[in-house]
Parts: structure tokens; C-alpha cells; sequence
């Protein structure tokens, strides 16, 4: 069909709704998505569906956690007030005479009931993971995968609250000080071993080299881009498709155990430019320090935490020691008030935590879109088109509320990234970049 300057008029003079409705139709279905793909993604968005779980998902999690917080603190009072502690502290005296162990005995009596009173909301969360296809992982391997934990967080706990009683009873007025010395090294020691003994553990992690070797060369652009150089043998690829769809890639450990991991659903379903912007996030977090930054923040938050339960499990104990079968502080029995004092004061500074974290992944987001520029065509486009993915598959809620943001997100909202994506062109606007130059 030929168009004449007359058809033309007589299309653009049409005034009926019902032509009017279609003409509109056809701009939100058809015109504006191409629009938007040609000039590049500039804001986080969901097709209908997905938009509809995403906000469900979003509104059972937010009432999972206020729950979840609430009755952990419930929980922990309850233990007291059942007289609990003090009954595994009496077995644990009877077993023995010698500390370490009764420690054998009382810790992991309390752990393992603590854990096992807590499974019911565990369990509800990978259901919730399982209905929405976040999850894959079968029954039979998660409750695997929940043993092993409670057999690594049993044995780890033990030699460590064995040590804090010991602590406590030799210096009762300066346990808290002695005791957060002691964490330094313990701290540092399980950032150490976790990716080596603990992580293959729970999954399988395969040289990235053998797994993906074009996308290692392409990575390697990135660390030389960077003026960076990681050896092949530290970056690895996690097969996190036996039990997640989501996406995601970390740097972990510290010294010789420090390594970058790529999930592998990552590297398969992203592509290539969009890998390597989630690789260069990751080497952000590698060259801005961000590990030993987060081990030295959580170190300084551990000292105030440690001289607030110092200052008040004396008074709670003088209190309701009683009637909880509390003796002192240096008591078995007064484990459960210091979980319980830790409880609340971690859940009071959580924003401060996670709003320390989530500046540290915005500098990440930064450095990665810094160190692509150049080596991708349309690198911004490309690092919100990742966020996009990242977004759809874990299913993030566009506009969740500021507040349940401020209390539990380690990092900006997928919306945030994408909109700071797509804006951020300092080579566009002659301003310096700020960490890759």
C-alpha cells in the first residue's frame, strides 16, 4: 500500500476513541520499547507478572523479618525465663568439674535448641525461595546443608564461649576489653579459612579458567584496565545452579585465600560485557579494600558491643538473676542474657551496619563502571541491563518502603543502581573519574 500526503491527513484527522485507544496501544506496546531500547535502559522496571510476585515476594519478606526479629528477642527471653540455661548449666556442673568440659556440654545443648527452636522460619524461607523459583535446591540436600552448618556453628561456638567464660572469670571488670582482643584474630582467621575448608562445604566451586576460558581473557581486559593483576588460579566459578537461578559473584577471604567467585548462572545467562561489569564490581571490592575495611568496622562495632553488655548484664542479672537461675556473670547460665543484650543491640544498630555496606557496594558499582569504560561499547547501558537481569530474576521490588531499605538493605535498591547506571558519564561531562583513572 502506497501512502499519500492524503492518506497521511486522513490518518492524523482520525478523532474516534476506539482509534484513539489503539493509536495509544500501539505507543506503550510497540513504540515506546523500542524508543527505550535504542536510547538505552534508564530505569528499573517489571512486565506485569513479574511486577505482581515481585511485590508479593517483597511484602511476605518484610513481615518475615519484623517476625523473625521479634521472636528471636521472644525467643531468648523465653529460654530465660524457663530457667532453661540453668538447667544444661546444672548438667553440664554435674558432668564434670573441669570447664572446658562442661563447655562441651552446655554450648552446644543451648546452640542446638536455640537452632532447632529457629528451623520453623528457616524452613519457611526456602519454601518461600521454592514457590516463587528462586530455589531449586530438594529438601533432602537443604537439611544437608543445615546439618553441616549446625555441626561447623556447634564447634565454633564452643571453643568460643569457652574462652569468653574463661575470660570472664579472670578479669571480671575487664573481661569486655580482653574478650574483644581475643575476637581480632578469631575474626581474622575465619575470613581466612571460610572460602578454603568451609565454602566447598556447601557448594562446588571449579577453575574459572576451565569453566569459562574466553570470558577469562575478557576478564583479564578488566584487571588490566584496572592496572590490576589476579592470578588465574583465584578466580573461580561457584555451580550455584544445583541449588539458586539467581545471580551473584563475590570477593572473599584475605592473603593467600583472597578470591574472586562467579556464580554460575552469572556467567551463563549474562553476557559477556554485562559479566564483565559484574567482575569489575567485584574487583572494586578487591582494590578499594573493602574486606579488611568491613573486618575493621565490624572489630570497632564488637568493642562498643562488648562494653554495652559489660555495663548491663550486671544489673539484669542482679535484677532477675533470681528467678532466671542466674548466679553471676561469670555463670553458664548467664550465656543467654549476653545473647539476648548482642540480639538487641545488633538489631538497633543494623541500619548503621547495612548503610556502611551499602555505601561500600555503591563504591563497587562505581569502580565497575569505571573500569569498563572503554573496554565495552555503551558500557553504561551495559551495567544497567545487568541490573535489569539482576532485578527480574531475584525478583527486587521496584519502590520498596525508604525505611525497611534503611534497616535491611546491604545494597542499594536494584531501581538506585539501575537509574545510577544509565547516569553516571563523568567522561561524557569532563569530570574526573573517581577510582579508575
Amino acid at each position: 500500500m502506497r501512502w499519500s500526503r492524503r492518506n497521511l491527513h486522513s490518518f492524523l484527522s482520525i478523532r474516534s476513541p476506539a482509534t484513539l485507544c489503539l493509536l495509544l496501544l500501539a505507543f506503550l506496546f510497540v513504540i515506546a520499547p523500542v524508543a527505550a531500547h535504542a536510547y538505552g535502559l534508564t530505569e528499573y522496571h517489571l512486565p506485569p507478572e513479574l511486577l505482581k510476585k515481585s511485590e508479593a515476594l517483597y511484602r511476605t519478606r518484610m513481615l518475615t523479618f519484623v517476625a523473625g526479629t521479634v521472636y528471636g528477642i521472644v525467643l531468648l527471653i523465653a529460654l530465660l525465663y524457663f530457667r532453661v540455661g540453668a538447667r544444661y548449666r546444672d548438667w553440664a556442673e554435674r558432668s564434670s568439674s573441669r570447664r572446658f568440659v562442661q563447655a562441651l556440654v552446655f554450648v552446644p545443648l543451648l546452640s542446638i535448641t536455640l537452632d532447632s527452636l529457629s528451623l520453623p522460619i528457616s524452613i519457611y524461607g526456602h519454601s518461600l525461595s521454592l514457590n516463587y523459583g528462586l530455589s531449586v535446591q530438594g529438601w533432602g540436600s537443604w537439611f544437608w546443608d543445615w546439618i553441616k552448618n549446625e555441626l561447623i556453628g556447634v564447634v565454633i561456638a564452643t571453643l568460643l564461649v569457652w574462652g569468653l567464660f574463661a575470660i570472664l572469670r579472670r578479669w571480671p571488670r575487664r573481661w569486655w576489653f580482653y574478650a574483644w582482643l581475643a575476637t581480632i584474630p578469631v575474626i581474622v582467621l575465619l575470613v581466612f579459612i571460610t572460602p578454603v575448608f568451609i565454602d566447598p562445604l556447601f557448594n562446588q566451586f571449579d577453575p574459572l579458567e576451565q569453566k569459562q576460558p574466553q570470558l577469562v581473557t575478557e576478564l583479564e581486559k578488566v584487571m588490566h584496565r584496572g592496572g590490576l593483576s589476579i592470578e588465574r588460579s583465584r578466580m573461580f566459578e561457584m555451580r550455584a545452579s544445583d541449588k539458586v537461578t539467581t545471580y551473584n559473584a563475590y570477593v572473599t577471604g584475605i592473603g593467600a585465600s583472597k578470591r574472586v567467585v562467579v556464580w554460575d548462572n552469572t556467567s551463563k545467562d549474562l553476557t559477556i560485557p554485562q559479566t564483565m561489569f559484574v567482575f569489575g564490581h567485584e574487583q572494586g571490592h578487591y582494590v578499594l579494600n573493602h574486606i579488611i575495611k568491613g573486618m575493621s568496622f565490624a572489630v570497632g562495632g564488637l568493642l562498643l558491643v562488648f562494653y554495652l553488655a559489660y555495663r548491663t548484664v550486671g544489673g539484669l542479672i542482679r535484677r532477675w538473676g533470681a528467678s532466671w537461675g542466674v548466679r553471676d556473670p561469670a555463670d553458664w547460665a548467664s550465656f543467654p542474657v549476653l545473647l539476648l543484650i548482642f540480639t538487641v543491640a545488633s538489631t538497633v544498630a543494623q541500619p548503621v551496619v547495612v548503610g556502611v555496606t551499602r555505601h561500600m557496594e555503591h563504591e563497587a558499582d562505581i569502580y565497575g563502571l569505571e573500569v569498563i569504560h572503554g573496554l565495552v561499547p555503551d558500557s553504561e547501558a551495559v551495567a544497567a541491563q545487568a541490573f535489569q537481569k539482576l532485578g527480574e530474576k531475584g525478583l527486587s521490588y521496584p519502590t520498596p518502603n525508604p525505611l525497611y531499605v534503611l534497616w535491611t538493605y546491604d545494597h542499594p535498591t536494584i531501581a538506585d543502581r539501575v537509574t545510577f547506571a544509565a547516569q553516571y558519564q563523568p567522561w561524557n561531562e569532563g569530570k574526573p573519574t573517581r577510582f579508575v583513572h
